[in-house]
């Protein structure tokens, strides 16, 4: 009896931690639309893990939700993105790395690895398929 209700125990905390990150990551895809140095989906892609793990309601709605489910479903799908989304990405992650590295910081390793992530990041969104 101890054991089973020691197990049933566990796996509440872990539905609960995995509600709790799942909740956690769709803010930090919400805040990520937002500010371009936090990527939106692999936070709603961490999300939706979380959620089919542990709330098929939460799933649910993050896949259907009209902010957020676009994200997943093209990913998911390997559709790709929009090309207004890629121009405005790219757009304002190399503009506000470009600021970073000229304002913000002195040390010139941290300006050559904002550099260099700048261009990484760069070079993975152009090779998404870009949709119609």
């Amino acid at each position: 009896m101890y054991l089973k209700n020691k197990e049933k125990t566990k796996k509440s905390l872990l539905k609960l931690l995995l509600i709790v990150s799942g909740w956690l990551s769709v803010g930090m895809g919400f805040i990520g639309i937002f500010i371009p140095m936090l990527p939106t989906t692999p936070f709603l892609l961490l999300a939706a893990t979380c959620f089919a793990k542990s709330s098929p309601r939460f799933h649910n709605w993050l896949l259907t939700n009209k902010l957020f489910g676009r994200y997943i479903q093209d990913y998911k799908e390997r559709r790709g993105m929009r090309l207004f989304s890629k121009i405005l990405s790219i757009s304002t992650l190399n503009l506000t790395i470009a600021f970073s590295v000229i304002f913000a910081t002195e040390i010139l390793l941290l300006r050559i690895l904002l550099i260099l992530i700048a261009i990484a990041v760069t070079i993975h969104l152009l090779k998404i398929k870009t949709l119609k």
